[in-house]
């Protein structure tokens, strides 16, 4: 209700201005709220991820203890138990090692190898080998000998190399921190000499036999501990920018080098367990490694032990590193591990207190007294066994003394320096900044856990980030990036373009001013290609601009109202080579442009526009950008805002020189180019989202979001659940098991870098010649491009969280022409990618030649569809109809033949209308062919058959996967939809798109309805057609008639064009005009002198037709006024003329649409938001005072003028006279005059009207040369046409030979099958009920249908494990963004004079974007 009041009050406030109030508000056009079930969600994640980190840290350390304490000399266990649990210790040793032993050669034999150097090969390995030596001397050798809270405590001392690095690098950001390491060093130190001490009394005091070999043991561990403290030695060496040049090259072989190295450490654990235990304890006897039957607790509890041990290790190191990456580094990640320890120890005290008098019946009065009664105790269950010997362990500590227990208070301490040395060591790990979304690599230095000491592992092996002085590039920082927005639009409706309208809208409000740093540090511009934008006026011969431009220039500007409620404040028309230019300034500064293309002076169609804005965004911006001497800043062409003020090194930054300001120093690799459809609707999340993803990995040249179709109806029902089909299991197996083939046009990100790699953009600015690359290049140009990425060694990748939505056919008609288009061109560039497969594994380290397998296996599957299709619908007859196989499989091949003679044989229109009225009756098939399934359970008292067994997995898959989308649950209902339309979809569809493989037309939104379909006139002023009596006859009048009075009669609409723009001061591009006309030749200059003569008369001259005076923004005086444009005198040629020459006819149109910001209505409300914006929030009573005085001033004015009329030019002057008074006369008796400049540029953007611009001259010729060079309309000559069509018919040909072949050798085999029967050629298959029990009857099935259903179910289940693991991460994303995601500051709804210095309705970046002194002389 609160909503709805508070549109009232709005529209109440509109209405006092204007008698047209009303606004069309986009859905989504209100301000993105953070949802509060994410934020609970994110907090629910944060914990349990702190709890999982927490408690399989301490089920791993506590495991081990475990293990260690079994397989100790003093255990109480036989020789057999002791020597299998040391044998666990040794796989536990082992597994990580093993883990990325594999995981190494995987990324080796499928990804990439680089051939290592052998010196720095030599010295990693050798640090490995040192490392597992000390690892496998302390946990084999070493903790058995100590008891259990010894070995708790005494692995807190490999941290002390760290320390000792830390304090030689000097690695803290302030001195005063150095004090963290030298405390741990110092700390470590004592532990080791209280463990000393400690041992000394045990002897001493003669706790539990003693002996003196324990100070042997105690040197040992700490010679062990130095050792193992080794292995972060790279963490402080790349923090502190040494060995930079070892440590980059080490990156390229790091995989090869684990491989080695892992293998190594695998060896000296076995040779130190060797080594010891067989030559030094002779503790192995191989005869008892056999294990009896009797045994078997003592296997229960050895291998639960080393699985327990080596899962949660292997968890923990996973949960640790989600934990960075979602942000929660202290509370679910420091702070769990930093508690490992004192939770193990509070556990083990918990369990003592509780359990202890469970284990004898002995009832002690000392502890001593009840150590010594457990001497008794031998034979308990498994876990009265661990509880035993641990507590066994226990006594053997100086709590055990006869004499004085004080020396306990040494071991007490010993743990607490200890645990204290470790912490202080990693203080950073509290202090480290995450960014959003960061590799594994840049939150942990190496990939290899120790899972003996999990919790020390993770700490020191989190990278130190070190703050890097202002010349060093650090790789953990974000990187300012620009992203160009790119639409192409083809026809798209009005509501379609408010869509892609609205989106670039809310980005803008999402990014903020451009002159400020973003959170997510990027910067942006909105750039639209309109396709086929221009057409030809039937009266006049004109080149105008269409319906469709008309509606985006009315979604503009409805937009804008909407967003800011007021009118587009910067707009500037642009005439260009291909056509034209719009150029608005978004509410926060940000740059949109809508390139306007003519057909007749530039190629159209999607790919053409894709060449045009990359070449233009990437080749002629990044040239410029790596030339600065071409930027030439003139001072003179700047304003400066407050010369009085500190900041008077400071200009206002030219619209046009925006662009250039957004990518100026920002690096190919951080250019990105967001390709959109004209209708795709999405959110900021979206390509935040995305942006993600190319800055994590260097090597992802592209990323897509996930798709939503929209619209209504059952094509569209059916398109939803495809849709999600392909993006829940297809596209995220693709990308975890290799790299995405296809990022679809209508939302993907692309790196410029990628789009300007070689073979790339200038393989894809190749026109078509041949049939086949009228396929591939023309009919799916996005496959194709990221076919080419692909093919270079980038990788393209999917991100489910970040969500678009598009317009998909809702017509059945309109649905199988795009995919007539997409079907073909699918097919053939994966072929094109399998047949350089061999190439592409090499160059491209996503794809390995296991991939390659995987999707020829796809194909393979796709091709058999209409074979897969036909034979269930035969299964389907049998049986319904009680018929034989062999005649349901006659029957059921009779249709898609019957089609494939109807497509060769009749119009495309007709093709589908029967395709259509097959789709229909198919769709009864299919429900017959599902109720035969479960009739088929049914008579087989089971549905434990292949069939039904495939049936119920695949239904309870897609469910399970349902359910893991939330927010696309719902899309399961429309699984019946897609299911009886199967036929249509993979049967008739793919018949229709094969046979009409020769039609390369786009096949939809073909139609124009801008456009007058009329021949051209060329320099035709009359065109009428009179009947006199019998005659008809035919008046033209060209403009070359001398008669006034025939031009007169042809009623020239240019003579009602509005007027232009005219400057009393000539800017800096009419200066260099002005300098170039001198070194022209004679003859050119006489014609130069002569049009300037028109413009003095032009500028003399007022009319009847004079619509607005322009404002000059060069000067705030009022005594310099603007020069009023108006028509040339009827002798005069009838053209017109801007400052630079003769404008085109389009232009008038399209300024008369902007020009009505300068109504009264929108002029007041204007006024009033320019003058609250520019002044601080400390002058408000100035501010109402003023708006309350200039408003009375406005409407006194233009009290003649209605509210929805455009004041005159002379009114507008007199208009800008009386506020200048006002507002100056106010500023004086307040004694505010140094506002004054503030104010008048208030006043002046309140009056400035749309700007004809020309392309400067370098642009200018860097767009005819793209034209001349790529984009030349094409004009092929007749023979052309027809050779290209004879070849598309014989690739059609070829296509459906082949392809239909197969899938008939299929139907046929099949039909052989059950023509011989199965009784001769079956499997059988033993026969279960539903209840378990074994039939004794089997199930017989044929080989080839079985072989079928168990690929095809082996494919889903590949793509549904793809699935979850690609959940998994995207949930850490958007968690991770969440916690990042920008607040919006919130702005009043309401024109409320009390608001505070945050309501923002126009940002100063529009036109006051803001540069240096160094920038102008770059």
């Amino acid at each position: 209700m609160e909503e709805l009041k508070t549109r009232g009050r709005n529209r109440e406030d509109r209405h006092k201005g204007t008698w047209d109030p009303f606004l069309l508000n986009p859905a989504g056009a209100e301000k993105e709220q953070k949802r509060t079930c994410f934020r609970l969600a994110q907090y629910l994640v944060t914990i349990l991820v702190g709890l999982a980190v927490l408690t399989t840290a301490v089920l791993a350390k506590g495991s081990l203890l475990v293990l260690s304490t079994l397989s100790s000399p003093t255990s109480m266990r036989s020789k057999q138990e002791k020597q299998f649990y040391m044998l666990m210790l040794v796989f536990v040793l082992v597994c990580p090692n093993l883990l990325v032993f594999l995981k190494s050669l995987w990324r080796c034999a499928f990804k990439s190898f680089v051939r290592p150097n052998f010196k720095t090969m030599s010295i990693i390995c050798a640090i490995e080998c040192l490392v597992s030596l000390g690892t496998s001397i302390l946990v084999l050798v070493v903790m058995p000998k100590f008891d259990v809270l010894t070995n708790l405590f005494i692995s807190g001392g490999v941290c002390i190399v760290s320390a000792v690095l830390q304090i030689i690098f000097r690695l803290q950001a302030e001195s005063w921190k150095l004090i963290f390491p030298v405390c741990s060093l110092i700390l470590t130190v004592a532990g080791y000499c209280l463990l000393g001490i400690d041992y000394y009394a045990r002897v001493t005091s003669f706790v539990d036999r003693q002996g003196d070999d324990c100070y042997f043991y105690i040197v040992m561990g700490i010679l062990s501990s130095l050792l193992i403290s080794l292995c972060w030695w790279e963490n402080s060496l790349q923090a502190s920018n040494r060995m930079q040049d070892r440590l980059r090259e080490l990156e390229g072989f790091r995989d090869f080098v684990y491989c080695i190295s892992s293998l190594l450490r695998i060896i000296v654990i076995g040779g130190v367990y060797l080594l010891y235990h067989y030559f030094i304890a002779k503790t192995i006897v191989w005869k008892e490694f056999v294990i009896e039957k009797a045994d078997g607790q003592l296997l229960q509890t050895g291998l639960g032990l080393l699985f327990l041990q080596a899962c949660c290790a292997a968890a923990c190191h996973w949960f640790g590193v989600v934990a960075c990456k979602i942000h929660a580094v202290r509370l679910s990640f420091a702070l769990p591990v930093c508690c490992t320890g004192p939770v193990v120890l509070l556990l083990g005290l918990v369990l003592f207190m509780t359990e202890s008098k469970s284990l004898t019946e002995f009832k002690s009065v000392s502890f001593t007294e009840f150590c010594e009664s457990l001497e008794l105790v031998t034979h308990k269950n498994a876990t009265s066994i661990i509880l035993l010997e641990v507590i066994r362990s226990i006594c053997r500590t100086s709590l055990n003394s006869y004499y004085d227990q004080w020396p306990f208070a040494m071991l007490v301490m010993e743990g607490l320096c200890m645990w204290s040395g470790f912490v202080t060591c990693t203080y950073y790990v509290w202090k480290i900044k995450v960014q959003r979304i960061e590799r594994t690599s840049q939150l942990f230095v190496r990939r290899l856990y120790e899972s003996c000491f999990i919790d020390l592992s993770l700490l020191l092996n989190t990278k130190m980030k070190v703050a890097r002085t202002e010349n060093q590039e650090s790789s953990d920082e974000i990187q300012n990036c620009v992203i160009y927005l790119c639409a192409t639009m083809w026809h798209e409706t009005y509501d379609e373009m408010l869509k892609i309208i609205t989106s670039m809208f809310r980005l803008d409000r999402y990014r903020g001013d451009p002159g400020k740093q973003h959170n997510d540090c990027f910067n942006f511009e909105c750039h639209v290609f309109v396709d086929d934008a221009f057409m030809t006026e039937k009266e006049t011969g004109k080149r105008l601009v269409n319906s469709y431009v008309s509606d985006l220039v009315n979604v503009v500007i409805e937009v804008y109202r909407v967003f800011t409620h007021k009118e587009p404040d910067d707009v500037s028309i642009i005439e260009t080579p291909y056509g034209g230019r719009l150029m608005v300034v978004l509410p926060q500064g940000n740059l949109f442009l809508a390139h306007l293309k003519d057909k007749s002076l530039i190629r159209n169609k999607k790919r053409w526009s894709q060449i045009m804005y990359l070449y233009y965004l990437l080749g002629w911006k990044g040239y410029v950008d790596k030339n600065p001497q071409k930027l030439k800043y003139k001072r003179e062409s700047m304003q400066s805002l407050d010369r009085e003020s500190e900041f008077s090194n400071i200009y206002i930054m030219r619209q046009e020189d925006i662009e250039i300001y957004n990518r100026k120093n920002i690096s190919d690799e951080n250019t990105y180019i967001l390709a959109l459809d004209g209708d795709t609707d999405f959110h900021p999340k979206a390509v935040i989202l995305l942006v993600d993803r190319l800055r994590m990995y260097d090597n992802v040249g592209a990323a897509c979001g996930r798709i939503h179709p929209t619209g209504m109806g059952p094509m569209v029902w059916y398109q939803k659940f495809e849709y999600a089909v392909g993006h829940w299991l297809q596209k995220t197996a693709e990308h975890v098991f290799g790299s995405v083939l296809c990022s679809p046009g209508c939302f993907s990100l692309f790196r410029g870098s990628a789009l300007m790699d070689d073979n790339v953009l200038k393989r894809y600015t190749t026109k078509a010649s041949r049939a086949s690359e009228y396929v591939q290049y023309d009919q799916g140009e996005d496959r194709w491009l990221c076919t080419l990425l692909l093919q270079q060694g980038w990788r393209v990748e999917y991100n489910a969280a970040s969500d678009a939505y598009t317009n998909s056919p809702q017509e059945f008609k309109e649905f199988y022409n795009q995919r007539r288009r997409w079907g073909p061109s699918t097919l053939a560039n994966t072929l094109d990618l399998l047949h350089s497969g061999s190439e592409t594994v090499k160059r491209n380290t996503s794809i390995s030649r296991l991939y390659i397998f995987y999707q020829m296996f796809t194909v393979g599957s796709s091709i058999l569809g209409p074979a897969s299709v036909t034979l269930m619908i035969a299964g389907a007859f049998q049986f319904v109809f009680q018929i034989t196989g062999t005649i349901s499989i006659i029957i059921a091949s009779v249709p898609p033949v019957f089609y494939i003679l109807i497509c060769f044989i009749t119009k495309a229109n007709t093709q589908i209308t029967i395709a259509g009225i097959m789709s229909v009756l198919y769709a009864f098939l299919m429900i017959a062919s599902f109720f035969s399934i479960i009739g088929d359970m049914v008579m087989q008292k089971t549905f434990l058959t292949p069939t039904g067994v495939f049936l119920v997995s695949m239904t309870v898959m897609y469910m399970i996967t349902a359910i893991l989308h939330p927010e696309e649950f719902g899309l399961i209902m429309y699984g019946l939809m897609y299911f009886i339309c199967i036929p249509s979809g993979y049967l008739l569809l793919t018949i229709y798109s094969l046979v009409n493989m020769n039609n390369v037309s786009w096949g939809t939104r073909e139609t124009n309805k801008g456009e007058v379909e009329a021949k051209k006139l060329q320099n035709v002023l009359c065109d009428k057609n009179c009947r006199l009596c019998c005659w008809d006859m035919k008046l033209q009048v060209t403009q070359e008639a001398e008669n006034v009075m025939f031009q007169k009669i042809g009623g020239h609409p240019a003579l009602l064009a509005p007027p232009l723009l005219v400057t009393s001061q000539p800017t800096t591009q009419e200066t260099a005009l002005m300098q170039q006309s001198n070194d022209l030749p004679k003859e050119t200059q006489e014609k130069e002198k002569e049009k300037e003569d028109k413009l003095n008369l032009f500028e003399k001259q007022e009319t009847k037709y004079n619509h607005v005076a322009s404002i000059s923004s060069s000067d705030y005086s009022s005594d310099k006024k603007s020069v009023l444009s108006s028509d040339f005198d009827e002798d005069d040629d009838d053209v017109n003329y801007s400052i630079y020459g003769v404008l085109a006819d389009w232009v008038y149109p399209v300024k008369e649409e902007f020009l009505k910001k300068l109504t009264y209505a929108n002029m007041a409300k204007n006024l009033k938001e320019q003058i609250r914006f520019v002044l601080p929030v400390s002058e408000d009573e100035l501010c109402d005072e003023l708006v309350l005085m200039l408003n009375d001033t406005l409407t006194t004015e233009l009290s003649r003028v209605g509210p929805e009329d455009i004041p005159s030019n002379c009114q507008l002057e007199e208009l800008r006279d009386a506020l200048t008074r006002q507002a100056r006369q106010i500023l004086k008796n307040n004694h505010k005059k140094k506002l004054e400049k503030k104010v008048m540029s208030a006043i002046e953007k309140t009056l400035r009207a749309p700007q004809v611009k020309q392309l400067n001259e370098d642009e200018n010729d860097f767009w005819n040369k793209l034209i001349d060079r790529y984009l030349k309309p094409i004009v092929d000559s007749q023979e052309h046409k027809d050779e290209v069509s004879k070849e598309l018919k014989s690739l059609r040909n070829k296509a459906v030979f082949l392809y239909f072949i197969i899938n008939i050798l299929w139907v046929v085999a099949t039909f052989f099958l059950q023509a011989i029967g199965n009784d001769v050629i079956s499997i059988k298959i033993p026969k279960y009920y539903s209840n378990g029990s074994l039939s004794t009857e089997y199930l017989k099935v044929e080989p080839l249908s079985l072989m079928f259903l168990l690929s095809f179910a082996i494919l889903l289940v590949v793509q549904f494990l793809a699935m979850l693991y690609h959940r998994v991460y995207t949930l850490i994303h958007i968690v991770s963004y969440r916690s990042k995601e920008k607040d919006y500051i919130e702005k009043p709804t309401t024109y409320d004079p009390e608001r505070d210095d945050h309501f923002i309705e126009e940002n100063p970046g529009a036109i006051e974007l803001m540069i240096n002194k160094d920038d102008l002389h770059s």
